[in-house]
Parts: C-alpha cells; sequence; structure tokens
C-alpha cells in the first residue's frame, strides 16, 4: 500500500504538469500562485480537475471491481456486470440524443445518474432482495443487454450526424477539458460509494467460505448485496457520468492486487481502489503522451487495448484450472 501510494504522488505531479502547452512547471506554479490568467486556466481549471478525476475514477472502478468479485466470487467479474455502467450510459446518451445535454453544464452527468438508479432499480426488481447470487448475475446481464439495445436503438434513429458523433465520442471514454464543476459533482458520489462498499469487508471476508458459513457467522447476506449493489451504483454511475465507458480498469485492478493479500476480498479492496487509480492516471498521462504525435486517443479506447489481452490470458488460466 505504501508502494502504491509513494507510485500516485509521483504520478499526480506528473499528470498536472504534462500537456500540450509548452509551459515548464515552475512557470505554472509561479503564475497560478501570482494569479495570471493563463497560468491559472492550465493548471487549476483543466490540469486540477482531470488529475483529480483520474484518482477518483481509477479508484472507484478498481474498488467496485473487487467488490463485484468478492460478492459474486467470480474472478471474471466486473463493474458493468449488474447493469451500473450500461444504465449511467444509456441516461447520457439520451441526454446527448434529445438535446437536453446541450441546455445547462450539469445536464449530462445527471441524466448519466438517473439511468444509474433506473437499471439498479430494475436489477432489484427482476432479481429480488432475498434472491441468490445467480437471480442478481442474471438480471445485471438482462439489464445490460437491454440498455446496449436502447443505445443502439437511439444511435439509428438520431437524424443528426453531430449528435451521433458526440454520443460515439462520449462512449469512447475521456477525461479531457472536464471542469471543477464535473469534479465537484462526480467526487462526493464516489466517496459515499467507496464508504458503503469498504463498511462490506467483513461481509465479503465470510462469503469467501460460502452462503451457508456467511450465514452461520451472523453476516445478512440480503442486506449485504444490497449494500454492495448500491456502493458500486454511487461509484460507478458517478465515474461513467462524467468519463464516459472506460472498461477494464475494474476487472485488472484486482487481479494485479490478489496475490499481495493471498486472495482476501476484504484487504482487496483498499488496495484494487489505490491500483485502479495509478493504472488509470497511467492511461491518462499515455492519452496526453500520444497526443503530441496526433490525434488524441480516447481514454477507453486506450485501457481496452491494454485491458482486452488482460482478460483473454486470465480466461485462459481459469480454463487451464478447471482442467
Amino acid at each position: 500500500m505504501l508502494g502504491l501510494l509513494a507510485l500516485l504522488a509521483v504520478l499526480v505531479v506528473m499528470s498536472l504538469f504534462t500537456g500540450p502547452v509548452d509551459m515548464s512547471a515552475r512557470r505554472l506554479i509561479e503564475g497560478a500562485w501570482a494569479g495570471e490568467l493563463v497560468p491559472s486556466r492550465i493548471l487549476l481549471d483543466l490540469r486540477l480537475p482531470r488529475t483529480v478525476l483520474c484518482v477518483a475514477i481509477g479508484a472507484a472502478l478498481g474498488i467496485s471491481g473487487a467488490a463485484m468479485q468478492g460478492l459474486l466470487r467470480n474472478p471474471l467479474a466486473e463493474p458493468g456486470l449488474l447493469g451500473v455502467s450500461s444504465g449511467a450510459a444509456l441516461g447520457a446518451v439520451l441526454a446527448l440524443y434529445t438535446g437536453f445535454a446541450d441546455r445547462f453544464a450539469l445536464a449530462l452527468p445527471l441524466a448519466g445518474f438517473a439511468g444509474t438508479a433506473l437499471s439498479v432499480g430494475f436489477v432489484f426488481f427482476l432479481a429480488g432482495r432475498h434472491t441468490a447470487t445467480m437471480a442478481l448475475i442474471l438480471a445485471g446481464v438482462a439489464v445490460s443487454s437491454l440498455c446496449g439495445a436502447l443505445i443502439s436503438l437511439v444511435l439509428n434513429w438520431s437524424p443528426n450526424p453531430v449528435a451521433v458523433n458526440e454520443i460515439v465520442f462520449w462512449m469512447l471514454g475521456s477525461l479531457a477539458d472536464r471542469s471543477t464543476r464535473d469534479m465537484g459533482l462526480a467526487v462526493p458520489f464516489i466517496a459515499v460509494g467507496g464508504g458503503l462498499l469498504l463498511s462490506g469487508r467483513r461481509g465479503l471476508a465470510a462469503l469467501s467460505l460460502g452462503e451457508e458459513a456467511a450465514h452461520s457467522l451472523g453476516i445478512g447476506l440480503a442486506g449485504l448485496r444490497t449494500r454492495m449493489l448500491l456502493g458500486c451504483a454511487l461509484c460507478v454511475g458517478a465515474s461513467v457520468s462524467v468519463s464516459g465507458s472506460i472498461g477494464f480498469i475494474g476487472l485488472v485492478a484486482p487481479h494485479l492486487m490478489r496475490p499481495w493479500v493471498q486472495g482476501d476480498p476484504a484487504r482487496l479492496l483498499a488496495l484494487s481502489a489505490l491500483a485502479g487509480a495509478v493504472l488509470l492516471t497511467v492511461a491518462d498521462l499515455g492519452v496526453r503522451l500520444l497526443h503530441f504525435r496526433g490525434p488524441e486517443i480516447k481514454l477507453g479506447v486506450l485501457t481496452a487495448l491494454v485491458g482486452a489481452p488482460f482478460f483473454l490470458i486470465l480466461i485462459l488460466r481459469t480454463r487451464r484450472s478447471l482442467l
């Protein structure tokens, strides 16, 4: 954990002073301290919100992935499995399609939150509060598929090519040009969601022994599932509403940290949050450095290019372990 914190601190400093504008770190700090317009705008209004959102969203995806893997006892689980990401994406896509996102600055993230709330409510309605884990997974898959189909329908119906481009680019995921308003909207929800997930550490540790063992230890499984799902909804919903779809961080971060905690799901949560923050900050730095050589690659595209091979290797390792 100390190593991750030190690495994250270095990456945060690099993120604050990396960008297309050729201005030294000393000049940025002195200019921002003196209240000069250009350095203040670059450092405080552009790079600081982007860096804070990198750390917060990466941590949110990492801890949500660890929580889902512990709750479902499935190493291939990730935050979007229960329909949270797709619900937020659908809400944001509808805001862009209807033009609601152009009316005021926070329309897009608020629509994403509304989509998250509806998708989570639908999952609870389908699965029931006291049903088994398998029913929860099936309900999440059904809601994700429905939201994906509705997003495709919106793209198919959109008569405006500009709106289609906005929707497609938003779905690719990015943290460019995010403001302090986006930061102020997302970070509190992520903090509350992370607190809910951390409060379920004892329950996840008991659940790793099996549902019957957890019940015998006094763990209320229905309450644990509700708490974990609401925590993931707050974390992932806030993240997707601000950044768009960013995949594989919630899958990769827990697997990188699992050997360090001997598979203990309770200890894995905090480490996965730090690892997720490190991974997303590195990816965003990569996006900005590659931008010097051409058009900026979307953050979600870069994480998918790195995460997809990892996912395939994980599947092959899981298949070999079952043989």
